[in-house]
């Protein structure tokens, strides 16, 4: 069994606080969003950098590397208390010489519905849907 993951949350005053591991670099988080994003942001940022590195992973064992990944994640909330997400959509900017939509969309696919540990620990009756677009086809 691996070792448990060990975050240190610590308060900056106000709402802020710094987030990372013992002698690391840390992630301000901001329930304002003034000075980083507010935690459910970085939870959002979390899942867009999960997916991402799944899917450069995948694409690079296809032998099409990726030579630009942006994703925006779109995190819908409930108006109830815990505003818990109810859906999140990722949509995903890909670019590189010869990566085929197939082969993107498969990425995408195996990233988000198998390999992205963040994704699985969200609640299971949180849909997360995704887009592709390909810079190739832009013209």
């Amino acid at each position: 069994m691996r070792e448990p993951s060990r975050v240190k949350v610590k308060w900056a005053g106000d709402r802020k606080f710094d987030a990372g591991l013992e002698g690391r670099p840390a992630v301000r988080l901001d329930s304002d969003g003034g000075t980083g994003p507010s935690p459910v942001d970085g939870l959002l940022g979390a899942l867009g950098a999960c997916v991402g590195v799944d899917v450069l992973d995948i694409l690079a064992k296809r032998r099409t590397p990726v030579e630009l990944l942006d994703v925006e994640v779109v995190g819908q909330r409930v108006d109830t208390i815990p505003r818990r997400l109810e859906h999140v959509t990722l949509n995903f900017r890909i670019g590189g010489a010869g990566i085929e939509r197939v082969h993107a969309e498969r990425a995408v696919d195996l990233a988000v519905n198998k390999y992205c540990s963040v994704r699985d620990s969200l609640r299971p009756d949180v849909p997360v849907e995704w887009t592709v677009a390909l810079e190739s086809e832009k013209k």
